[in-house]
């Protein structure tokens, strides 16, 4: 049997085929050029062009993500998000209980899963100050790839504001008075895990598994061990919660 798993990101749909437990098709696609691109909307619900992915046959769809519910796919059993990369980080470690970390572009998510079932989790769907929004608009004011962003951890510049926008602000401000770019990507990265951290430390456990954007994120990985978290990623972070509808 054949299962596609999909999962519809803010920033990007995921998708990965199951072939009876051989995963393959690893497909990336920007959000808005795949409802643009890729299917038209039906009575049934958003219509998936399957020979524009290069998929030519299937027998199930499964689906979760920030667009599931918003915009559902047609012949698509839906499942949460939490659900999703819980199986998938799961499958992909071997692991039945730990942490999950999740930063996604709009959202962050921290879920306890305790035998491989998700017990607990809080998710962060209101501010964008612990997304990966958060970590590319500050990037693009600094004048930073992603990929540089994440080199700085250490000596970081205090950010006070606890708003994504206000602290934006805050980090051109102390461009021009003279604070370096080099601790202001630091006190980035820090004020990133703040956010997040408080519901960290409702668990006991210190076994986190990283997965999505944040884990491509070494400055993130470096803090978080420093506090003496045992961190995992999993061979494909990104495309963990498709992978978690694929196998499930």
């Amino acid at each position: 049997m054949i299962q596609l798993g999909f999962d519809i990101g803010s920033r990007f749909v995921k998708i990965v085929s199951n072939d009876d437990g051989k995963l393959s098709d690893f497909l990336m696609i920007d959000t808005m050029e795949f409802y643009k691109g890729y299917g038209v909307r039906g009575e049934r619900g958003f219509q998936v062009d399957f020979a524009k992915l290069g998929v030519d046959r299937f027998d199930k769809i499964v689906s979760t993500g920030y667009g599931r519910e918003n915009v559902k796919l047609a012949g698509a059993v839906a499942i949460p998000e939490t659900e999703a990369h819980a199986v998938g980080a799961a499958y992909q470690t071997a692991l039945s209980d730990f942490v999950l970390l999740d930063l996604g572009g709009q959202d962050s998510k921290v879920v306890l899963v305790r035998g491989g079932d998700v017990v607990d989790f809080y998710m962060n769907d209101r501010c964008a100050a612990s997304t990966g929004r958060f970590l590319e608009n500050s990037a693009k004011v600094l004048g930073l790839s992603l990929e540089e962003l994440s080199g700085f951890w250490e000596e970081p510049e205090k950010l006070t504001s606890t708003c994504a926008i206000f602290a934006e602000s805050e980090i051109i401000g102390k461009i021009a008075s003279g604070v370096a770019v080099e601790r202001l990507a630091a006190g980035v990265n820090h004020s990133v895990v703040a956010r997040f951290l408080p519901f960290l430390k409702r668990f006991d456990e210190r076994r986190l598994v990283v997965v999505g954007g944040v884990a491509k994120n070494s400055a993130i990985v470096h803090i978080l061990k420093d506090m003496e978290y045992e961190v995992v990623i999993p061979r494909y972070p990104q495309f963990n919660g498709a992978i978690g509808c694929a196998v499930c």
